[in-house]
Order: structure tokens, then sequence, then C-alpha cells
């Protein structure tokens, strides 16, 4: 279907970032650029998130800043801004952090997150998102390398905080319930449902934990007291196993948090109607780099967020859609496909979509041309990674179909092609894919020796993927350079499974290679293992690896062999089990 009421973008459009005219320094793909989108961004108007929220609020005030998809239940940006101040004073004048102090948040897609987001991030404090599914493993070594002294989850996951906060540098841990955003007689019907009718909640004992709401009273008695952050101040530590595949935080400053939203919205503007509410649906967790900045890009705008806990419910998620008309949908492949496999999806209003953008895993070509049928909005891919804010390219938004393609750099961003041994390569040419710009980290948190080893000498960051540029500045990702798998959109990691599976006492020896599905999950685990004894089943070490790794890590098969093949210096080598296994399902 052709979508009725079709928005072309204005070419006379203005910003504070103008574009200059055939710039000498002109880079190829900005002749591909969209109508209205500058070459660059202002760097220096930026400032600090808190600066950037409180100009959002100045503006858009009485605008419904955030929206719970399951229960309705709407923040303003006014009561945002109230409610973050109450965070914001609790720490300062209760707990007494130092700004600076690393504080985690824990929970999934709710309006507790933006409410504690920007408390923390006004008051100074530095936000270390964590996955609430991870073990306690997992969660271990992340409080202990970004040294977290405070930490914000959902009580549905306190028992994993229980089993490690001995272990770890946390002095203080608030907990809230799922419905405590809800008006108190829905929230004391909800927490009864939740807790006694779900038994939702496993118990825990964490003594000395003070709740959500207990926080927000207490912080109300004080007033908030103005911090001053430069924008080169840390905001965030985002973890991620980077291009090494060590666990690690990516430093990432005010400004470079703000850099990136800039540039989408100016990517965004020429194609935004300025007098409808700019609404996205949230349904990527926020925890997620590629949520977090989708959400701040709309903030900035006095846009309206819509926030989606479980997106894996695809009745409910679709029954959300239908509820709005909405501007922005970012998503990785897999729930595309499954939101298109669903026939109730084709009854949502999609009359006001612009901007439907895939990203954390490559876009299959299928889905993309189902869903331009069925919306008439052509599905976008766009590239990224935490360590770049997370955004380095995005196709334009006046392409009519999937190309195929990452499409171009965002405004004051640089890319290079580059070769084994970092020269740059002509167009046409595959190389791995360098990026330079106001997004990229500051470095990982405590690692110099791994941030030194993924930047070259002039400033590049070098992503561990293999890319390919045409002539008119257009990208395609060609291969993973590293080892990296991609299950479901999010980055699964060899070393790490390998080093679970290691742990248990009948494994020899172990290595993690993906193999690709014909599902939309993409790509899968499979473990193979030279084993100790051979009383060892595949279900015993699935098990194992159930107990120490997050659902989508688990290995989902299990292939046992005498002996695992080796490099002269006695490396395991991946790519031989990987042509192993291509050689196995295609019968040579």
């Amino acid at each position: 279907m052709n979508r009725s009421n079709q928005f072309t973008p204005d070419q006379s459009a203005t910003s504070q970032e103008v574009r200059p005219i055939a710039p000498p320094t002109a880079r190829v793909w900005h002749a591909s650029y969209s109508p209205g989108v500058p070459y660059e961004i202002d760097t220096e108007a930026l400032g600090s998130i808190g600066d950037y929220f409180e100009r959002a609020v100045a503006q858009h005030g009485p605008k419904r800043a955030f929206v719970s998809g399951a229960t309705g239940t709407t923040l303003s940006y006014n009561a945002l801004d109230q409610l973050s101040r109450q965070v914001a004073s609790y720490f300062q004048n209760v707990l007494k952090l130092a700004p600076g102090a690393r504080v985690a948040l824990m929970m999934p897609n709710l309006l507790q997150y933006p409410v504690c987001l920007f408390g923390l991030l006004r008051a100074g404090y530095v936000v270390v998102n964590v996955n609430p599914m991870y073990t306690p493993r997992e969660l271990e070594h992340q409080l202990k390398d970004s040294g977290a002294e405070a930490m914000i989850v959902v009580d549905m996951f306190a028992r994993t905080v229980e089993q490690v906060r001995d272990r770890t540098p946390l002095r203080h841990v608030i907990v809230t319930g799922l419905a405590d955003a809800m008006p108190w007689l829905k929230r004391s019907i909800g927490h009864f449902v939740i807790r006694q009718v779900r038994k939702a909640v496993p118990p825990y004992e964490l003594p000395g934990h003070v709740s959500y709401l207990d926080m927000l009273q207490q912080g109300a008695r004080n007033a908030f007291q103005q911090v001053s952050i430069a924008p080169d101040d840390l905001a965030f530590l985002q973890y991620t196993g980077g291009t090494t595949g060590v666990s690690k935080g990516a430093m990432l400053s005010h400004r470079n948090i703000l850099a990136n939203a800039r540039q989408v919205q100016v990517w965004c503007e020429p194609f935004l109607e300025t007098d409808v509410e700019q609404i996205s649906i949230t349904a990527i967790p926020l925890y997620h780099v590629f949520a977090l900045g989708s959400c701040l890009t709309f903030a900035g705008m006095g846009g309206t967020n819509v926030l989606v806990a479980d997106p894996r419910n695809i009745p409910a998620f679709i029954k959300v859609l239908r509820s709005y008309r909405f501007v922005s949908l970012p998503a990785v492949n897999t729930l595309f496909s499954s939101l298109l496999n669903d026939p109730a999806f084709a009854s949502v209003d999609f009359t006001a979509l612009r901007l439907a953008v895939g990203g954390g895993t490559a876009v299959q070509r299928p889905v993309a041309e189902r869903w331009q049928q069925l919306t008439g909005t052509p599905l976008l891919e766009g590239y990224g990674l935490t360590e770049c804010s997370p955004t380095v390219t995005i196709n334009p938004l006046h392409v009519e179909a999937f190309s195929g393609t990452i499409g171009l750099p965002v405004p004051s961003t640089e890319v290079s092609i580059r070769s084994t041994d970092g020269q740059p390569l002509p167009l046409g040419e595959a190389g791995e894919l360098c990026v330079r710009g106001p997004q990229v980290m500051q470095g990982y948190w405590q690692r110099p020796q791994d941030t030194a080893a993924v930047m070259t000498t002039d400033g590049f960051l070098k992503t561990g993927d293999l890319a390919v540029m045409d002539a008119q500045g257009f990208i395609r990702i060609v291969d993973r350079i590293k080892d990296m798998i991609l299950v479901s959109g999010f980055n699964v990691y060899p070393n790490e499974i390998e080093e679970v599976a290691m742990m248990h006492p009948d494994v020899l020896e172990a290595a993690a290679v993906g193999e690709a599905t014909d599902s939309a999950a993409g790509e899968r685990v499979v473990l193979y293992v030279a084993r100790k004894s051979e009383s060892l089943t595949q279900d015993a070490l699935i098990a194992h690896c159930r107990s120490q790794l997050t659902a989508y890590k688990v290995p989902r098969e299990v292939r046992f062999l005498p002996e695992l093949p080796k490099s002269n210096v006695g490396k395991i080598l991946r790519r031989e089990l990987r042509d192993r296994m291509t050689a196995s399902s295609t019968g040579h």
C-alpha cells in the first residue's frame, strides 16, 4: 500500500546548523544527503544532558514525555522534571554521593527508568546500565568493574543483587516495583496482583535497602542543588564486548551522547511535521544503547516515548501500536519479522510513520520488502555500536525502498575503509570500517591497552567490521572481522561462553561459533567441546551454561569432538569449526 499523506522534506528547512555550499572538504557521501540535512553539527553548543533536559522542560513542559505502553500511565515533561529532581536530591542529600559516582540501573522499560536516568545525570552521576536478565556471575563482574556504589533495581530481579552484593562495592540499593509509577489505588492493586497472584517477585533479602517511593519522599524534603557538569564529563559506562570480546565499559560523555542525539535529529527534522506529536515506540530495552539514544533524541525534540516492557508478547505489543499514531519505530530485524507474522499487525495505523529504523543486526531483505508492502514506509537500516553512542550511519529518509546498505555517515562523522595495515582503501574495496566523530567514546573504563588497541593514531575507532563504500558514499557491511555472534540483535562473544563451559569439570576444551539459521534470530550459538568424561551429555552442559549465562547467550547445540583444531601455537581455530559446520550443512 502507498502512504496517502506522504510528507515531502522542506528543502528550505533551517536550523542552528547550516549546510555549507560545496565545502572544499566535502566527503563523497555528502552529495547523497537528503535536502535540508547539514553536513556538520555545532558540538560546542551542546552542554550537558541536564541542560538538554531542562531546555526540553522549559519548551514542552505540559506535553507528554513518557507513556507506559502497558498501563497508559503518562509522565509530562513537568512531572518528569519534578520527580527527577527528587531522585537527584536523594542521592545528593541523603546518600551524599559525590558527583562522578557510578550508579547502576537494572530495570526493563518502566517509567521509573527515565525518572532515575535524568535525576542521576542532572546530579552529575555516571549511569551504569545493567541488563535485568543477567545471571549473578555477569552482574558481579559489571558491578565490580564499574565500581558502582549504588543501584536501582526492579524487585523481580532483586534476588540476583542479593546473591552478589557482598562481593561488590555496592553500598546502597533502591528497589522499585513494576507498579510504582501508577496512581496509588492502581499501584496497590498492581502490587497485589504481581506479588501475590502471579508470584512474579522471587523472595529476596537486601538489608538496608530503600524503596523507590521512599527515595522520592526523602528526596522531596531537600532541594536539588544544581551541579556544574562539563560536556566532556562522563555520563555513562555502557558495557559491551567491544571488538576484543572482553566485557568492558565504554566511557560515553555528555558530549558524546548529545552529539549523537543531535546528529540523528538533524537527519530526521526535514521529514517531521512540526504540528503533530512526535511519538516514538520504544520497544528495545532502554539499557541497550540503541534504545537509549533514540529515547534521548526524541526527548530533546519534545517528543513522546511510549515504553514497551515486553515486546515479545506480540499481541499485547500490537495493541499498544494500535493506540498511537506513531512517527518512529526503532527495532531489530527479529522484532519487525515477528510483527509481520501476526495478521493483527495489518490493522495498525501507519499514516504517521516516518522512521522505521532497523539496527542492532542486519535487516533482512525479505523482511524489509514485506514491511514496505504492508506499511507503505521503507524499512531503513542503520549502523552503530556502543562505542559510538551508538549511531554511525543511517539510510537517508528520502530513499524509496530498502537498499541493502547501512546508509551514509551522519553529520560531523568521518568514516575510513582501511586495509589490515591501516591504510585508507579506494572506493569499492573492502576493508575495516573506521569511524571518527564527536560521538566516539572517550575509551574503555580503566582499560588503556584495550582502548589503544581499537584507536588509530589519527583518532579513528576501528569497528572490527569489514565494509565497502560505493561512489555515492553508501556503505555495505561485508562480514564481521572478529568472531562475534549476533543472536536476535544481541552481541554474543565466544570467549565468555567458552569460559563458562570450561567451568564444568568434565570439559577439556571448548569453542563457541555462530551458525546461520533460517529463523529471524539470524544466528545461534553452537558449542564444540572435547570432553574429559564420556558421561558428559549435551543436556547437562547446556543446563550448566544456562545457570551462568543470559538466555540469548546459551548454546543451542553442543557438538563433541575428540580434539578441537588448533594452530601451531595451540590456539583453537574457530574458523576451521565454522568451515566444518558449513561443509556439513551442504553435504560436502
